[in-house]
């Protein structure tokens, strides 16, 4: 007996296709016919994995949310948080900076994937480990979220698409202050760098405020 000529389904590979579709077309893309055409298989046919797109949405969120890298983490302790705090966050933004498609689908969605729910149990663990009461280690995971998944979904650079002396003489500030950023970023860096120095500076300021909290209760 032949081979098939492709491979047989399966909930991984559907949501693998599910992904892709979302990270090619955008979020509204992302229908039961549109992964059943990139599988070029029937969409009846993807119903024998998933129910619907609800559980495709689910897959494609275990997926990304693999791809977050929690060891940072669960080496964590009082005296050493900080540093596994900001590479926690920078590998955790570079995952949805990767996928953006993604985050308008999931960011107001249950958290209901398992790779999900460990991620939040781990830096939950960690921040507890860090020396934060439960209440104050949820408020700072929310807070890590709206820094992360903000910065990923929406550029400060993107609206700026004119050299900054265009801006003058009626926006003063907004063309000296685009200058000067281009001149910190030097030679190269393009306004993608401003967004990077951004996030890192809302990252300190965060970490630094958590870090007076810690101070104020050892």
């Amino acid at each position: 007996m032949g081979r098939p000529s492709r491979a047989l389904l399966s909930r991984e590979i559907i949501a693998r296709a599910a992904l892709d579709t979302v990270d090619e077309q955008g979020p509204d893309g992302l229908t039961m016919r549109a992964v059943a055409d990139r599988l070029g298989v029937k969409a009846a046919s993807l119903y024998n994995h998933v129910s619907g797109k609800d559980e495709l949405i689910d897959g494609l969120a275990e997926l990304v949310n693999a791809e977050i890298d929690l060891g940072p983490l669960t080496g964590i302790e009082a005296a050493g948080w900080r540093a596994g705090i900001t590479a926690y966050a920078r590998g955790y933004r570079a995952v949805f900076l990767h996928h953006p498609n993604t985050i308008a689908l999931l960011a107001r969605r249950r958290v209901g994937a398992e790779r999900q729910l460990l991620g939040y149990d781990t830096l939950l663990a960690a921040l507890g480990r860090a020396g934060l009461a439960p209440a104050d280690a949820a408020e700072t995971a929310a807070a890590l979220d709206y820094l992360v998944l903000g910065s990923a979904l929406e550029t400060f650079t993107a609206g700026f698409t004119r050299p900054p002396a265009e801006y003058r003489p009626r926006y003063p500030a907004l063309a000296g202050a685009l200058e000067a950023s281009a001149e910190r970023g030097g030679p190269g860096t393009g306004a993608s760098g401003l967004d990077e120095r951004g996030f890192e500076l809302a990252l300190r300021l965060l970490l630094d405020g958590l870090a007076a909290r810690l101070a104020s209760r050892a």
